[in-house]
């Protein structure tokens, strides 16, 4: 059986941020703050999220992979829960939303408007 818990994410390891486990409210105007735009903001946070979901999934995909079979036999029932584990420990995961604001208010997304640059 994997042991997950030295097997984490690589956004996870990569990530150095204190993700919180649940829903908070957030400040509208702190998330405006980087862009001066609410919904610029979003848009980068949407992006981001999209990003590290595909990242996460692409993952999780290679690790199930590791246990295809094209035969059925006694093995696969002891496979099938090392599937399961894997697959509980991503959902256990934060979610992309949440992974990609918190990088996003401690300035770990880079991100440019090409059309305000293209006005001054």
């Amino acid at each position: 059986m994997p042991n997950l818990t030295n097997n984490k994410s690589t956004i996870m390891k990569d990530n150095e941020l204190e993700i919180p486990n649940s829903t908070i409210t957030r400040d509208t105007r702190e998330i405006s703050d980087p862009t001066g735009n609410l919904y610029e903001s979003v848009a980068v946070i949407a992006k981001r999220a999209n990003q590290i979901s595909a990242a996460m999934k692409e993952e999780l995909v290679a690790k199930l992979e590791e246990f295809a079979s094209d035969h059925d036999n006694l093995e696969e029932i002891f496979e099938n829960r090392e599937q399961i584990e894997i697959s509980k420990y991503y959902e256990s995961l934060p979610k992309s939303t949440i992974i990609a604001i918190e990088e996003f208010l401690n300035n770990k997304v880079y991100h440019r408007n090409p059309a305000k640059e293209e006005s001054k």
